[in-house]
C-alpha cells in the first residue's frame, strides 16, 4: 500500500515527546558538515545502507559535546553514547523504497543469553539482538542531512506518534499509520532530525534522485543487562 506525505507547512512546530520527531534546523555549522562529509568520503559507494565501525575521524563529533552527539544530549538524561551508526545515500543507481516498519534491534559486541532478548542475526557483519521495547523506547536516532532532502528526493516519511503505541504487529501496521497520519521529513543540508527509535517510517524512492546522504546514528544512556556490551561506532 502506498501512502502519501501529508502536507506540513511547519516541520518545526514537531515535538521530540509528543510526536516521536523533531527538526533542528541549521544544526551543524559549515566547516564541521565538511569535515563530517570528509571522514565519510571513503566509504564504498552504491550501496543502500553502509554500517559505520572504526571510523575514527568521526567519534569526536558523536561525543556527548561533539556538534552531532550535543544535540542528542539536549534531550536524554544523562550522558548519550553512539550504539550505531549508517550511512545512507540514494543516487540513481541506488534509489530504494522501504516500506513501514520500526526499527527493532540493536546492535552488540557478544552473543550473550538474556532474558527478553532476542531473536539474533547478523547484518553486515555486525551481531544484532531485538531487545526489549523499553529499551528502544529510551533511545533516539538522529539523521543529519548532508545533502538537501526536497519531497523530490525520498524525504523519511514518519507516522507522528507511533512511538506511544508499544512494539505494532505488522498487520496493524497500516492501520496505526492512517490513525498518526503521514508526515514527510524534508531537510536543508546541515539540518538534523531527531526520532524516537521505534517511530513507525518509511521512504520512497525518490522521484528526481541525486546525492541524499544521511548520516543515522542511534543513541543510549543506559548500559545493556547481564554481560551485554553495545557495539558502538
Amino acid at each position: 500500500m502506498t501512502i502519501q506525505p501529508a502536507t506540513v507547512t511547519r516541520l518545526e512546530r514537531l515535538s521530540l515527546d509528543l510526536d516521536g520527531a523533531e527538526l533542528a534546523k541549521s544544526a551543524i555549522a559549515p566547516d564541521a558538515m565538511k569535515m563530517i562529509a570528509d571522514a565519510l568520503s571513503d566509504q564504498p559507494a552504491d550501496q543502500a545502507g553502509i554500517r559505520l565501525f572504526g571510523v575514527e575521524a568521526l567519534r569526536p563529533f558523536l561525543e556527548p559535546n561533539g556538534a552531532v552527539g550535543k544535540l542528542a544530549a539536549r534531550k536524554m538524561k544523562g550522558p548519550p553514547q553512539a550504539v550505531r551508526a549508517i550511512l545512507f545515500d540514494k543516487t540513481p543507481s541506488t534509489n530504494w523504497s522501504l516500506a513501514w516498519h520500526q526499527d527493532r534491534v540493536i546492535a552488540v559486541e557478544n552473543r550473550i543469553e538474556v532474558a527478553g532478548f532476542g531473536p539474533w542475526s547478523r547484518k553486515h557483519g555486525a551481531l544484532h539482538v531485538a531487545p526489549p521495547f523499553e529499551v528502544l523506547a529510551r533511545m533516539i536516532t538522529l539523521r543529519l542531512h548532508l545533502d538537501p532532502v526536497p519531497e523530490t528526493n525520498a524525504p523519511l516519511l514518519i507516522a507522528p506518534g507511533s512511538h506511544t503505541r508499544g512494539r505494532i504487529a505488522e498487520h496493524d501496521v497500516p492501520a496505526v499509520v492512517r490513525e498518526c497520519g503521514v508526515v514527510a521529513c524534508l531537510a536543508a543540508a546541515g539540518d538534523a532530525w531527531l526520532y524516537s527509535t521505534p517511530i513507525l517510517h518509511a521512504s520512497e524512492a525518490a522521484a528526481v534522485p541525486a546525492h541524499r546522504r544521511v548520516l543515522q546514528v542511534d543513541f543510549a544512556v543506559d548500559p545493556l543487562p547481564g554481560g551485554l556490551q553495545w557495539l558502538g561506532v
